[in-house]
């Protein structure tokens, strides 16, 4: 079976996505800063063990375990520092730039250097990419792939991001890039913080409450990355998005009943309140991103959870 090199691997989707290889019986090696550490973020099956590695790399050092290049059959390059980790001051987002980019150049420059037999790069990327688009309609009025890069922070980032792997294509390499909306999942990300003002019985909503969200549940996300690995047709730029995006309203309503059926307080969090608390990442919080993703299902993907109800029954079921 092939390997899969994956950095970014004790991340939210690479933790999803390397449970998922593993039982499909491919050998992962993990990418990480830390081995020690990272070992105890990866959970595996004792029957999985031999099947798993973890080799180390320094994207600002420019340093990489040349074993895990060799080795690989394919990369998987979700490594990038969180956008929403924490408050974006000027050191903070140059760090969200410079570990996209860095790591993106460092696997590019390895891959070229390097003896190898990498059949595919599967980058991550994200709908950032875009300019804001109200827009609920459905796919045909949403962003599509071919579009420019919006002129903000986390659209430029983008930019840069996608651009630093792109010279893997011209080594041969299968290049595909994923641009990812918010991702539903129980072990990270945007859901548990979408929950947790649920726990207390109050529903809240942000800004206007109308802003688009494109979102995918992590299940429908893992297996776009597995079928970019075993599917030659996949290539290039998809936005991995399910088929029905929602408003701001509608997600925390549904969230809300299903939690706490008809016992909860409607909440409305005002704009200029999540300026005041998150600085310049409010400028996210707030903003409305419809996009299409008929690429993707055109590449004949079909997905589990197509609507947002099915998506929260499951996650919170």
């Amino acid at each position: 079976m092939n390997s899969i090199l994956i950095t970014g691997g004790t991340g939210m989707i690479g933790k999803a996505l390397t449970k998922i290889l593993l039982e499909k019986g491919y050998r992962v090696i993990i990418l990480t800063r830390n081995k020690a550490k990272a070992q105890k973020f990866i959970a595996q099956k004792e029957d999985k063990s031999d099947l798993i590695q973890y080799a180390e790399w320094n994207t600002s050092k420019n340093i990489i375990d040349e074993d895990a290049i060799a080795t690989a059959d394919y990369i998987v390059h979700l490594a990038g520092a969180g956008v929403s980790d924490k408050r974006w001051t000027k050191k903070r987002k140059q760090e969200i730039v410079n570990s996209r980019t860095y790591s993106g150049k460092l696997i590019a420059d390895s891959l070229k250097k390097i003896p190898n037999h990498v059949k595919a790069v599967i980058n991550a990327s994200a709908i950032g990419w875009y300019n804001p688009k109200f827009s609920i309609k459905e796919n045909e009025n949403g962003h599509t792939e071919d579009e420019p890069a919006d002129d903000s922070f986390l659209g430029q980032t983008c930019k840069d991001w996608e651009k630093s792997i792109e010279r893997v294509k011209l080594l041969g390499k299968r290049l595909v890039k994923f641009r990812t909306g918010i991702v539903l999942s129980n072990d990270g990300g945007a859901f548990p913080e979408f929950k947790k003002p649920l726990h207390f019985g109050l529903a809240t909503i942000l800004g206007s409450g109308k802003q688009i969200i494109s979102w995918v549940h992590i299940d429908d996300l893992v297996k776009m990355y597995i079928e970019a690995i075993e599917n030659e047709k996949f290539s290039g730029v998809y936005n991995a998005v399910a088929p029905h995006p929602v408003s701001n309203k509608e997600f925390v309503l549904r969230l809300a009943k299903i939690m706490k059926g008809n016992f909860f307080i409607l909440l409305r969090v005002p704009s200029f309140v999540l300026k005041f608390v998150l600085g310049e990442m409010s400028i996210e919080v707030l903003k409305s991103t419809a996009v299409s993703c008929s690429k993707i299902q055109k590449q004949g993907f079909t997905f589990q959870y197509p609507e947002i109800g099915k998506a929260l029954q499951q996650l919170i079921g």
